[in-house]
């Protein structure tokens, strides 16, 4: 139980990686706010909390917009009290160099990607300062913290803001004993990805570029998010740590 009395807010909370956070940090204890802005997505992983004997309530947000986002700490506030732990997990995937990219899709993909972990992560700040501190975990990737790929020119670009916001909020907030790191997980097995790639192509780029020869789980992102969030993790802040199966270890 290493997060018992903690409450944690999770976004992207209805699918893939952020869904097997919010059941994890429940497993271990937290009263959890699962949010997404997939209103069915996000009541299922509620009632599959909760029917497991975990405590979570869900909220349906699109964290690109500022009004919404502080109304979903507001919820939080007034199921919970507090708010210990912020997953910025929600996130979009796009495919394109910039002349495939036009403005309304690179807009998009930074906002959800980039902005909404500025904005949710700018909603929960005052709150944990004010309580003596907390723990902030976001989603980057190993395209894009690390180095870049081709034909990824709007995600590479939000992932690798979303890297290196962390170090500047881990650095602005250490003295008020807010941690901040980033996970930046290598290709994991969610319907994200595969809705946005063929399998075949998939095939070939894990054996072309991952080690270890298969594709990440959701469930090892979410352990290692569950690392960051607990106090096992009390002396790391700015760090943004692979889980990728060797991918960004190679040349």
């Amino acid at each position: 139980m290493r997060l018992e009395g903690k409450v944690a807010i999770v976004t992207g909370g209805g699918s893939g990686i952020g869904r097997e956070i919010a059941i994890l940090f429940s497993r271990e204890g937290a009263s959890v706010v699962v949010a997404d802005y997939k209103e069915d997505a996000v009541e299922d992983t509620e009632k599959k909390i909760n029917a497991s004997g975990g405590n979570a309530i869900s909220f349906k947000v699109d964290v690109t917009q500022p009004v919404q986002v502080e109304r979903l700490v507001e919820r939080a506030l007034e199921a919970y009290e507090d708010v210990d732990i912020l997953v910025n997990s929600a996130g979009t995937l796009f495919f394109g160099t910039i002349l495939d990219t036009d403005e309304k899709t690179w807009d998009r993909v930074i906002a959800t990607n980039l902005t909404g972990t500025y904005l949710c992560s700018r909603a929960v700040l005052p709150h944990m300062i004010r309580h003596g501190g907390g723990s902030i975990v976001n989603m980057s990737s190993s395209t894009g913290a690390h180095d870049a790929v081709g034909n990824s020119a709007a995600y590479v670009a939000s992932k690798g803001g979303v890297a290196l916001l962390t170090k500047a909020m881990a650095v602005d907030h250490a003295k008020d004993n807010v941690r901040v790191n980033a996970i930046a997980p290598g290709p994991t097995d969610t319907s994200m990805l595969r809705d946005n790639v063929t399998a075949e192509f998939l095939k070939k780029f894990v054996m072309d570029t991952i080690p270890m020869q298969r594709l990440g789980k959701p469930s090892e992102i979410a352990s290692t998010a569950l690392f960051l969030a607990s106090d096992e993790a009390s002396f790391i802040t700015g760090a943004v740590i692979p889980v990728d199966g060797g991918q960004t270890a190679q040349i």
